[in-house]
């Protein structure tokens, strides 16, 4: 488990530079998710990852280079194509095991390859992972075997359990 080592508020040409990657790899506009006019944004630093914290809440994370909205930024998630999966495949994707499709139900949004996109059960429509697109929405609703997204950041991860502890 990698423990917060470090945390600072960012100056603001960092911060910006963070939310400008940030918002071209989501496609979104961060100004209407968040207020950060008058809002610092902190840096926490493990071991293992970077996670980024505005208006004291964990919405970011830099794993392995990658920035990515944590399970905790509701806002984001919204807006995030979406891929349900069948409750078999819920403890398989909670241990870190990349979307197979075979245990996909329904994917909503369309998404090309290496775009984020939003793995929920389907029972309660609960997140469950950040995963990056293998393949586009098209190619994956016609899919029947093999891998669709690779897991990033799920439910039980050790960021998820840093979030927690924040």
């Amino acid at each position: 488990m990698s423990e917060i080592k470090h945390r600072r508020f960012l100056r603001e040409k960092e911060a910006a530079q963070i939310l400008d990657e940030f918002t071209q790899k989501l496609r979104l506009d961060f100004q209407k998710l968040l207020d950060t006019k008058n809002t610092g944004i902190e840096i926490a630093e493990t071991s293992a990852a970077k996670i980024f914290f505005i208006n004291g809440k964990p919405v970011i994370a830099s794993l392995k280079d990658n920035l990515v909205p944590t399970l905790l930024f509701d806002k984001a998630l919204a807006l995030l194509p979406k891929i349900t999966v069948n409750m078999g495949a819920v403890p398989h994707i909670c241990n870190g095991a990349d979307l197979m499709a075979p245990g996909i139900v329904k994917i909503e949004g369309d998404f090309n390859a290496n775009d984020y996109v939003l793995v929920v059960d389907e029972r309660h429509q609960k997140p469950l992972a950040i995963t990056v697109a293998l393949i586009d929405s098209q190619d994956a609703r016609k899919l029947q075997h093999g891998k669709v997204a690779k897991n990033l950041h799920y439910v039980g991860d050790f960021l998820w359990n840093q979030l927690k502890k924040a």
